[in-house]
């Protein structure tokens, strides 16, 4: 899905037009949850989610907080948006494709043990079978059936919660206060543009941090790239090329998730070998490019870094050692 560009302009007429429809969104979220009876399992559940639909870089802050945790009995838990396997499954990097279990788990399994489960019970229950005591739940946050001991809102610093509208209005998957309620803390990925921080409560933490090209920007610059990406926002990755000094020739947008073709690779290495540049895209994005094309393109590395290491340090322990207690 590509998020339409009215999501961001608070007067747009089409958002004005569809706001019934998301009042309608936002009343059939409220019944699931009403009726919905979340169920505790034998683990600590963390959910690092958002509140808007498309890319606030969930998956890099997830990442960032198991490697922080450092912990044999981690496990991460995703439905696997974009893949076919309802699961529970343990993701192999080395036998699993995206089109079975999505392009995040693929990344999340790189780091930790990872399940993949479209019943987020489920899933927990086979990852505590599995060995897991603390399980990192990448997304989810709106869905009721699992009990969460910590809710973590990723919000892009500079999209906030575009119109404030929900879905198909706007990007909301459920109202702002509600969203923030359940919330433990917030943590806003790169500069705060929105003024998000001024929207929490006194007693929730406000954490942050960027997600920085995890390269030698001396080996980078200079190089001439053909950037293409299907993620929420193709623009910070091609802001980012420019940003170590990659000379960025041409570029290719596509919907997030978005399953590459033979022929869409091929049409974009022969634009880079006619301008004697290197086929450059996401990790993400990676995942989802053909086997044939593995070793033409090439994917930047990233890395979510902290603005204060320690508060989310800190932050993480008080919250473990409270649930253990």
């Amino acid at each position: 899905m590509k998020a339409p560009d009215f999501w961001s302009r608070p007067n747009a007429p089409l958002g004005k037009l569809l706001s019934p429809l998301g009042c309608a969104y936002r009343l059939a979220g409220a019944l699931n949850k009403s009726f919905a009876k979340p169920t505790r399992i034998d683990a600590m559940v963390l959910c690092v989610g958002n509140l808007v639909a498309g890319g606030a870089g969930k998956t890099p802050v997830a990442l960032s907080i198991a490697s922080i945790l450092e912990r044999d009995d981690l496990a991460f838990l995703t439905r696997g948006y974009g893949g076919r396997l309802a699961g529970p499954v343990r993701v192999s990097p080395k036998f699993h494709t995206s089109t079975e279990v999505g392009d995040e788990a693929l990344l999340l399994s790189q780091m930790a043990p990872t399940w993949v489960a479209r019943d987020r019970v489920a899933g927990g229950k086979a990852a505590i079978k599995d060995g897991a005591r603390l399980i990192v739940m990448d997304d989810g946050y709106q869905n009721p059936a699992l009990t969460k001991d910590v809710g973590i809102v990723v919000i892009d610093g500079e999209t906030g919660f575009g119109n404030g509208q929900l879905i198909p209005a706007g990007p909301l998957r459920e109202p702002v206060a509600k969203g923030l309620a359940r919330a433990d803390a917030m943590v806003i990925v790169g500069e705060d543009r929105a003024g998000l921080a001024k929207r929490t409560r006194a007693s929730m933490p406000v954490l942050s941090g960027r997600i920085l090209a995890a390269v030698d920007h001396a080996e980078w610059s200079g190089r001439r790239v053909i950037a293409f990406a299907g993620i929420g926002r193709p623009g910070k990755f091609f802001d980012t090329l420019k940003t170590i000094g990659c000379e960025v020739v041409a570029t290719y947008t596509f919907a997030d998730h978005h399953p590459f073709s033979n022929s869409e690779i091929t049409r974009i290495c022969a634009e880079a070998d006619a301008l004697d540049a290197t086929p450059i895209t996401t990790e993400k994005d990676a995942v989802r490019v053909p086997s044939a094309f593995k070793d033409r393109v090439e994917a930047l590395p990233v890395k979510f870094v902290w603005d204060d290491p320690a508060a989310i340090e800190d932050f993480l322990a008080r919250k473990i050692n409270a649930v253990a207690r």
